[in-house]
């Protein structure tokens, strides 16, 4: 049975799987995005209040591996509530904190890193704090993190795979019973591999034009 026969006989059940991950994919990009990127600006804007606390806690994070993370929260922390939640939910706060932290920080350091002389040179110009944000701060800004927070997020894709250790129906637990049922692991985890390339090569071939394009030591002068 070759890679493309159990891609054609066991579509469907992949299909499903694929589904699972890019739901929790979606969930985890999404909240990442926008909570991090918020929680980023509002650290560099509040250091003593909002920033240093939360680099505190990314910088525990760190210390704390994926997996260990998602079983205590899966696990201990549900018995020490009395709580049952499915775990799909607990893979997707899981991993959306991780991501949550990792986009904080990427947007904080760029942040707390622009040179003030750009700011100095928009105010001695006449423009206006709004201007200087949507004109100046905001293009420079993105185009140094956005290489970055691409790579985090397939990072991030890449991770969904620890949800099939609490039991989600992603596409690696997809792949798993399938070859429980035919043996047939290097044609089945060859296609898993196919579409974690498929997915992931493209953005990091964008990250790193982007990098190479953009992204330049911003106080040079």
């Amino acid at each position: 049975m070759t890679v493309i026969d159990i891609l054609i006989n066991y579509r469907q059940a992949f299909l499903q799987g694929l589904w699972v991950t890019l739901e929790l994919s979606a969930i985890i990009w999404g909240s990442g995005i926008l909570i991090g990127g918020a929680l980023g600006v509002w650290g560099a804007d509040s250091w003593k209040s909002v920033g240093i606390p939360s680099r505190l806690f990314s910088f525990l994070l760190s210390g704390v591996p994926i997996l260990v993370f998602l079983f205590w929260l899966h696990y201990p922390a549900q018995a020490m509530f009395d709580l049952v939640i499915d775990p799909f939910y607990t893979a997707a706060l899981t991993l959306a904190i991780v991501n949550i932290f990792g986009v904080a920080d990427v947007v904080r350091g760029s942040l707390m890193d622009f040179p003030k002389q750009y700011l100095t040179a928009a105010r001695v110009t006449g423009l206006t704090t709004k201007q200087t944000v949507l004109k100046i701060q905001l293009p420079l800004i993105f185009r140094q993190i956005l290489p970055a927070l691409l790579l985090l997020q397939v990072t991030m894709l890449h991770t969904t795979l620890f949800a099939s250790l609490i039991s989600v129906e992603e596409i690696f637990r997809v792949a798993q019973r399938i070859n429980a049922q035919i043996y047939k692991p290097v044609e089945i985890y060859t296609a898993l591999g196919i579409f974690f390339l498929a997915v992931s090569l493209p953005v990091n071939g964008m990250a790193f034009w982007l990098k190479h394009k953009f992204t330049r030591n911003l106080s040079e002068n």
